[in-house]
């Protein structure tokens, strides 16, 4: 049922103690050396597209507890981190006892700490044999997630509360709307990477979630997650599951826009899937101005960030207030972030943002958390380790963490309570 703005109000003042304040973080992004997974592979065959090796990433797999403490230095109450499948099931139907204890102490530690974990159970990467069997393109694939899924919920026991099935499984369609995302001749790389890749693993047809076409994969991923939620609830019936798709503010520019053809091709069948969960997760990087032909460049005068994206915080208003309507769940921004090589925009940026999320709320849209991508500078996929999301630097050597001024800006906030008055 949609949410009531009577009741969102009568509780509004006292949604500290249940908002979950958080960052968020991702296996093979943070782990380092995930030598299983397909996205290893994409990185190390040639030709690759992958700008250079993930590597140790941020050596995060050994340091967890030095993040965790982070987290909970800076007043956050919430920790979105994702368990990686192919540590779990590096051979199809072989579960790694050890590795499912090593995550079951990466949840004890959050809970020591005093934050609530929250699980994302596919986050891209998948083990190299589902890739090499062909990914999420065929029938039955859907049937392997939700296997170790229950493995995994099943072995984390009580330690679950929130849980996303898939991250950005709509990540494909997004990017077929942005104009000039890639260079010349990238789609015929991204096929030449996966042949290689298909040939150093002995198959046919190797199939990566967040490289290649969007269509061969959507009815596989939608089936999984349903039938994750239903593996994951089936042995804990409390846990709170959800998806998490990327959602950008689309704005209708002038008569004929084709903003709401682009909701239908990106998020029609997402929002229909994502009713099956408890609430859906929006992630949102900014806006996108549509016209009678299609997506438009930013406005003259537009403020840009380093990478050449909009400065645009008041985007996250648009995407939570659409995502409900379009689901009538609630929502938990599971992403929110900038790319910015000056700490100078994303100390801007974080308020600017959680206010425009704040106006939503005052007018009845049940947002339970904002979760900020990212805690670490850390590896962004084919763009290496280039971006800069992170409320902290990471020295690629000595794997120093070192705080940006953005840090203490959202811990402030959260300490302060502000965004909460009235």
């Amino acid at each position: 049922m949609p949410f009531s703005k009577a009741a969102f109000a009568e509780g509004y003042k006292n949604r500290s103690n249940s908002f979950l304040w958080g960052v968020a973080t991702a296996g093979h992004q943070y782990e380092g050396n995930n030598t299983n997974a397909d996205t290893w592979m994409l990185e190390h065959v040639s030709p690759t597209i992958f700008q250079t090796p993930s590597g140790d990433a941020v050596d995060s797999f050994s340091r967890w507890r030095e993040d965790l403490d982070i987290v909970r230095d800076l007043g956050l109450n919430t920790f979105r981190f994702s368990i990686e499948w192919s540590r779990i099931e590096p051979a199809k139907g072989e579960y790694s006892i050890a590795m499912l204890d090593h995550y079951r102490r990466v949840m004890d530690g959050c809970r020591e700490r005093g934050l609530t974990p929250m699980v994302t159970f596919n986050h891209f990467t998948t083990p190299i044999w589902f890739a090499a069997a062909g990914g999420w393109e065929v029938e039955g694939s859907a049937d392997h997630f939700a296997r170790y899924c229950e493995r995994v919920a099943s072995h984390m026991g009580d330690r679950l509360s929130y849980a996303t099935t898939l991250n950005e499984p709509n990540i494909l369609k997004i990017i077929s709307w942005l104009p000039l995302a890639f260079p010349p001749g990238f789609a015929e790389g991204q096929k030449a990477m996966l042949a290689a890749a298909a040939r150093a693993s002995g198959s046919t047809r190797f199939s990566s979630a967040n490289v290649g076409d969007a269509e061969p994969k959507t009815a596989q991923m939608i089936l999984a997650h349903k039938k994750g939620v239903e593996a994951i609830k089936s042995v804990n019936p409390r846990v709170k599951v959800g998806v998490s798709l990327s959602i950008t503010d689309d704005q209708a520019v002038g008569p004929d826009s084709k903003r709401d053809q682009k909701r239908q091709d990106v998020y029609g069948v997402w929002m229909e899937a994502a009713r099956t969960g408890d609430f859906i997760g929006v992630q949102n990087y900014g806006r996108q101005r549509l016209d009678r032909n299609g997506a438009m460049p930013p406005p003259a005068g537009a403020e840009m960030t380093a990478n050449g994206e909009e400065f645009y915080p008041d985007s996250l208003e648009g995407a939570v207030r659409y995502a409900h309507s379009a689901t009538g769940l609630p929502v938990i921004v599971t992403e929110n972030g900038i790319d910015g090589i000056d700490d100078a925009q994303r100390v801007r940026y974080i308020p600017l943002a959680i206010e425009a999320m704040q106006r939503a709320m005052k007018d009845g849209v049940p947002v339970h958390g904002y979760i900020h991508w990212s805690l670490l500078d850390n590896f962004e996929w084919l763009f290496g380790y280039g971006p800069k999301f992170g409320l902290y630097s990471v020295d690629r050597t000595t794997f120093v963490r070192t705080a940006k001024p953005s840090a203490s800006v959202l811990a402030s906030i959260v300490k302060s309570k502000r965004f909460l008055a009235a």
